[in-house]
């Protein structure tokens, strides 16, 4: 169990490193456009508020001077209409860049900043607190002839103050979506693991089962291969024992096979190895078969088979799940019992069923009796042959086909097997 905990721990984790990573990455450039955004939108403000300044400037030539008349220009001079903005100080230097008119704190006498977009650490005049603004510098022309050079600043606490509070809000979700975030991987882990596990657990079943199997035959050809060493040995006994080895080997190489059919023959299968098959003429034969087979208990078969039933299988594996059936019927059915083989078609089924009238199932084995090396106790003991394969066989052929299989029991009175498969014409 430690094996799972750790490989559900490590895919939570995985699973939150790479969410979290994701959603750390999303924060960020969320964080990081919204702040682009407010930047560019509060540099536009201010280029705008600075080309309505520099509307209010008028320049002309008096006594063959050129002067530049401020008075309309909206901060700087006194005949200006109120301008809403909430500049923290506006600037005017001569063409030569020499300092000609301000409002707020008294600036360089000379420009000595670049054209364009800048932000600075500034000091409040009134508690002496730093802060930050943005300063435009704008060289301001009329036709196309160079007047002077409009600086503003403005405080950043508009773009600052809503970026703060995505701060904030950013640092308290995060971390609870990352929590929450683990949590689902741990959840989500736990649900993946249960199939693993579950498998894990049938792996470990099917190999204590086999190993369980496969040491009583080996156990019993030991024996018998040592006793027949030993001196003096009657030729007689030692025909008897090598006989005895004989056919417990044989029983070993048919589990063997049964446990490589089930691990060959594991999941659906593929459309190339389907092809059309008419159940009647695959399950005649071997109903013929199969009453040589059953005459050696006087038990009695009976057959109702349709003229055809078409379907699509795989010929030698649908033969093999039949068999299978037809073998359980004939291993738990008393001498002198009857066996009945009945095969239908409709409602887009074909049905095969066998039934026979021996020992039956008690309810409580039926939920299992498919299970793999699955035997019920007394009625399905070692002593009848078979290692509790054959109906796992015949269910994992059958599943492959599309079909089902099902069991109806009654202990005492019989049981009767059903394999339902798609027929032909309903397959897409």
């Amino acid at each position: 169990m430690t094996m799972f905990n750790r490989s559900r721990s490590n895919l939570a984790s995985w699973f939150t490193l790479s969410m979290g990573s994701i959603l750390v990455v999303f924060a960020g450039i969320l964080y990081l456009r919204e702040a682009q955004d407010r930047l560019r939108r509060f540099d536009q403000s201010l280029y705008d508020t600075s080309r309505i300044m520099a509307a209010g400037v008028e320049n002309y030539v008096y006594q063959n001077r050129e002067r530049t008349d401020l008075e309309n220009v909206p901060v700087l001079g006194s005949d200006a209409l109120p301008l809403s903005s909430n500049l923290t100080f506006a600037r005017w230097y001569t063409t030569d860049k020499q300092l000609l008119q301000f409002s707020g704190e008294v600036p360089s006498a000379t420009l000595d900043t670049p054209e364009g977009f800048q932000t600075l650490l500034f000091r409040d005049p009134a508690t002496d607190r730093p802060f930050r603004l943005r300063q435009l510098t704008l060289p301001v022309y009329h036709s196309d002839r160079l007047v002077g050079y409009l600086q503003i600043g403005s405080s950043l606490r508009a773009v600052e103050v809503p970026l703060q509070q995505l701060r904030a809000f950013l640092a308290v979700v995060v971390p609870l979506a990352l929590g929450t975030i683990a949590l689902t991987g741990w959840l989500l882990g736990g649900r993946a693991m249960q199939p693993i596990r579950r498998s894990y657990q049938q792996l470990q079943q099917f190999t204590a089962d086999a190993s369980h199997e496969l040491r009583t035959p080996i156990a019993g050809i030991l024996s018998h291969a040592q006793v027949g060493l030993m001196e003096p040995v009657d030729p007689e006994e030692q025909h008897d024992r090598l006989k005895t080895i004989a056919g417990v080997a044989e029983s070993m190489s048919l589990l063997v096979s049964q446990l490589l059919f089930l691990a060959r023959h594991e999941g659906q299968l593929s459309p190339e190895m389907r092809k059309p098959v008419d159940l009647v003429q695959l399950t005649q034969p071997m109903l013929e078969n199969y009453r040589a087979q059953i005459q050696s208990k006087q038990q009695t078969l009976h057959a109702e088979l349709p003229e055809s039933v078409l379907i699509l299988a795989e010929p030698d594996l649908l033969r093999q799940a039949i068999a299978n059936l037809l073998t359980n019927a004939h291993r738990y059915t008393p001498q002198g019992g009857t066996i009945e083989v009945q095969l239908s078609s409709g409602n887009r089924r074909a049905v095969l069923q066998v039934k026979d009238n021996g020992t039956g199932i008690d309810a409580s084995d039926l939920p299992r009796i498919f299970d793999r090396f699955y035997r019920a106790d007394r009625v399905r003991s070692r002593q009848t042959g078979g290692f509790g394969l054959g109906l796992a066989i015949a269910k994992q052929v059958v599943e492959a086909h599309d079909g089902e299989i099902t069991v109806e029991s009654t202990p005492g009175e019989g049981s009767t097997f059903s394999i339902t498969l798609p027929l032909l014409q309903n397959l897409p």
